[in-house]
């Protein structure tokens, strides 16, 4: 072994540069495999409390229940329907209920709008962004066309009942999910049977589907007569068109013309 005092500091400090050491991290050798003292613990008093110490710990936030599972809801649905003796009452329990997750999204619900006396009965989908703002069925432009086509066999909103199979507006305007349909159907069917009207009308492929049971499209569905169940009685049902289609496609209004026609002529039998 070389005597460190013959070793020269040039040779050495060229040795460390070929080996890698390009920097100096301090005068004084340090030996790192040596044990080193952890530095004492200052009493409680003595040191800063820490964040944890310091701030008093908030209370964790209590647990929503979990929304009831679709099959659920449904049957509590069905039981407060059918608890409603009337439609006041069926709107105070339909506005406390929240098995339909549309209603935490919604501004407002809407039930229906005017005469529940009425010979006619119009049921359309679910409630777009006017309803919910209004909390109507049926404003704005696609409730204007309808007001026009009723107007043409002499019926307005005095002399209708309107509603939807869902009372909540989903969010944007999409379609009812069919457990969304599902869970609220009972409040619809029981606000019909309470309502008894004569005829009722399906607005929309969906209305028609839920309400009558059926499968085919409103394009093969409209204009035909059914029997609907109110629950009290068998009366005459038909869909058309839904003003809001009729709207993006005004070929055919035709067709929809047809089918208040045929609606007026069932009234004057």
């Amino acid at each position: 072994m070389i005597p460190a005092s013959d070793i020269n500091p040039r040779d050495l400090i060229e040795f460390y540069l070929e080996a890698g050491a390009d920097a100096f991290v301090g005068e004084e050798p340090v030996d790192r495999f040596a044990a080193v003292e952890a530095p004492p613990v200052p009493k409680a008093a003595e040191r800063a409390p820490t964040v944890r110490e310091a701030a008093p710990v908030a209370a964790a936030p209590a647990r929503t229940a979990a929304p009831p599972a679709p099959d659920e809801a449904a049957m509590a649905a069905r039981a407060a329907a059918k608890s409603a003796a009337t439609l006041d009452e069926l709107r105070a329990i339909l506005e406390s209920f929240d098995g339909c997750a549309l209603k935490a999204t919604a501004t407002r619900m809407v039930f229906a709008d005017g005469n529940p006396q009425a010979r006619v009965m119009l049921v359309g989908e679910a409630p777009g962004r006017d309803e919910d703002i209004e909390g109507l069925p049926f404003v704005g432009r696609s409730g204007k066309l309808l007001d026009q086509m009723l107007k043409a066999i002499g019926l307005d909103r005095t002399s209708v009942y309107i509603a939807n199979i869902v009372p909540w507006r989903p969010p944007g305007n999409r379609t009812p999910t069919p457990q969304e349909s599902a869970i609220c159907l009972p409040f619809v069917l029981r606000q019909i049977e309470l309502a008894d009207p004569d005829i009722l009308v399906c607005l929309g492929g969906p209305s028609a589907q839920t309400l009558l049971d059926i499968k085919d499209g409103i394009t093969k569905t409209r204009g035909r007569w059914f029997t609907f169940n109110t629950g009290k009685r068998d009366i005459r049902a038909i869909a058309t068109f839904h003003p809001a289609f009729l709207l993006r496609s005004p070929l055919q209004k035709r067709f929809a013309w047809r089918d208040m026609l045929a609606i007026k002529k069932a009234l004057e039998s």
